[in-house]
Formats: structure tokens, C-alpha cells, sequence
């Protein structure tokens, strides 16, 4: 019993480590889109989350071909759940996020962003769900550390940014926060690949009445547009999501929102070898602490449960 909760274990923070780091080189590819081919943020979250969702409902129904995909709409509670998890928890943090990065950049989009384990440790003190534990505190003060680093560089002054840059980057990690503990009880019913394609393609739906998909000029777009812009549908959203929504099933949402902090890791990583952006001694200290943090949380607590 105790090797098979170690393996869905294993498997859980497999999971949440290739979605955040899909997601974090889909932030890098996505500011080229925006920087060197003027893609229009609005269309970007909309277009994604519609061809993500399509082609995660269409892989479920290729893989389960005698489930219906409409199993989550049979009830009434379920259905609502479903919508306000996809309203408020993915077409919020994709958006929420995506504009932080517009109106000022993504060094504090990111850092504001990764609020979100303090959020949820917040609602479950609130809720009396669990106590601040002293491991709790270490885990998010090298996260959050750690982060300030990596993005940082050690310089307030990259944080002198806009007040609605501020003002989306927090709602970001209110948004993370809120997408990693609402997705838990439709994940315990539901296959994740139904949930996140379901999410996604409501969100998108939703985003397309304000800003039309179909409204793009592709004649200025290369090869290279095309081949980003499938890289972040695929790999940056599809199975960035589906791979961190799918790791709760293992996780906790504190351990998942924690382990998402290697997303501005891998960003600062491809931002320094594609992109050519320097790297300087505080954001290595901060790669180190981000990297303690996450043997903390799969060593240390592991001697915790043998105990």
C-alpha cells in the first residue's frame, strides 16, 4: 500500500514539473509573439484556450470511446462547478497573468503570481482545513525568495511598474490559488482530461465574445509564427494545465502551487539561452533556493510520512 502511494506520488510531481515548465517556456515563446510579431494579447488567450480545449476533449473521447464527454453536465451541481472553474480559475489566470505582463513585465507578472501558495495557506487557516506548520513556512519563504531572486536579479527597481500591472498580477495569484483548490473535487469525479478541456474551451468561448479568434491578419505571420504559436497551444496550454490540474490528484494544492515555482525557472533558463538575456549571480542563488525547495518537498516529507 505505502509503494503505491509513493508511485502516485512520483507521479504527481512528474506531473505539476513538466506543467510548470511547459508553461514557463510557453511564457518565453509567448513575449517573442508579443515583441517580434505584435500578437495582440486578447487574441492570444482566446485562440489558445479554444484550440486547447478542442483537442483535449477530442483526446478523451479518442481514448475513452465508450465515455461521453458530456458527463460532467448531468448534474446541475457539477455543471456549476464546472463553469465557475472555468471562468474564475483558468480563463482568469491565463488572462490575469497575460496582461500583468502587457502593461509592465513579466518579472513582476511572475513574481506576483507565485502569491499564490500564500493564498492558499491563507484560505485553509481561515477554513481551519490545516495549521501553518514550521515546514509550511520554510517551503514558502525559499519559494518566495527564491522567485524575488530568479526575477529580480536582487534589484527593487524592476519593480517599479505600473499600479494595473500590480493590480492583474495579484489577481493572477488569487486566480492560481482559487484554480488549484476548486479543481479538487471535479478532478475526484472526473477525468482531468474532461475538466481542463472542458475549462478551456468555455473560457475560450467566453473570451471570444469580447475578443473574435477569427479576427487575425496571417499575412504577415512566418513559418517560425506558425511553429510558436502551436508550441504554445500544445505545450504551453494544452499540456501545461492538463498536466498540473492532473497532479492535484496526487498533491495537495500547496505542494503543486509550490513546485510551480520552477515555471519562472525554466522562463529564465530559455529566456537566457534563446533569447540572450544576461544572468546574474542573485538569480543563480535564487535557481539554487527554488531547486532546495523542491528537494524539501520530496525528500524531507517523505522521511516525514515514514516516520
Amino acid at each position: 500500500m505505502k509503494q503505491i502511494i509513493e508511485k502516485k506520488r512520483t507521479l504527481g510531481l512528474l506531473l505539476v514539473i513538466l506543467g510548470a515548465s511547459f508553461w514557463g517556456i510557453g511564457g518565453t515563446v509567448a513575449q517573442r509573439l508579443f515583441q517580434q510579431d505584435n500578437i495582440a494579447v486578447e487574441w492570444l488567450v482566446s485562440s489558445r484556450l479554444l484550440l486547447a480545449g478542442i483537442l483535449l476533449i477530442a483526446l478523451y473521447k479518442i481514448t475513452h470511446r465508450q465515455a461521453s464527454i458530456f458527463v460532467i453536465w448531468r448534474t446541475k451541481q457539477t455543471a456549476f462547478r464546472q463553469i465557475l472553474f472555468s471562468l474564475l480559475g483558468m480563463l482568469a489566470v491565463q488572462y490575469t497573468y497575460m496582461m500583468s505582463i502587457a502593461i509592465g513585465n513579466s518579472a513582476v507578472a511572475t513574481l506576483l503570481q507565485y502569491l499564490a501558495p500564500l493564498f492558499i495557506m491563507a484560505y485553509y487557516l481561515l477554513t481551519r482545513h490545516s495549521a501553518l506548520t514550521r515546514q509550511d513556512g520554510i517551503a514558502v519563504t525559499l519559494t518566495l525568495v527564491g522567485t524575488f531572486l530568479l526575477l529580480t536579479n536582487g534589484s527593487f527597481s524592476t519593480l517599479s511598474v505600473p499600479f494595473m500591472a500590480v493590480f492583474w498580477g495579484i489577481l493572477s495569484g488569487l486566480s492560481l490559488a482559487f484554480y488549484s483548490i476548486y479543481a479538487v473535487p471535479l478532478l475526484q469525479q472526473f477525468h482531468s482530461l474532461l475538466v481542463v478541456g472542458w475549462s478551456m474551451l468555455i473560457g475560450g468561448t467566453v473570451m471570444s465574445f469580447f475578443h473574435q479568434p477569427w479576427l487575425i491578419d496571417l499575412s504577415t505571420w512566418t513559418f517560425s509564427t506558425v511553429l510558436y504559436y502551436l508550441f504554445i497551444i500544445i505545450f504551453g496550454t494544452m499540456l501545461a494545465f492538463w498536466f498540473y490540474i492532473a497532479s492535484l490528484r496526487y498533491l495537495s494544492p500547496k505542494e503543486a502551487s509550490l513546485l510551480g515555482s520552477l515555471e519562472p525557472l525554466t522562463a529564465v533558463i530559455t529566456s537566457v539561452w534563446w533569447l540572450k538575456i544576461s544572468f546574474g549571480g542573485y538569480q543563480f542563488m535564487g535557481t539554487l533556493l527554488i531547486l532546495l525547495m523542491i528537494l524539501y518537498l520530496t525528500v524531507f516529507q517523505k522521511k516525514q510520512r515514514e516516520r
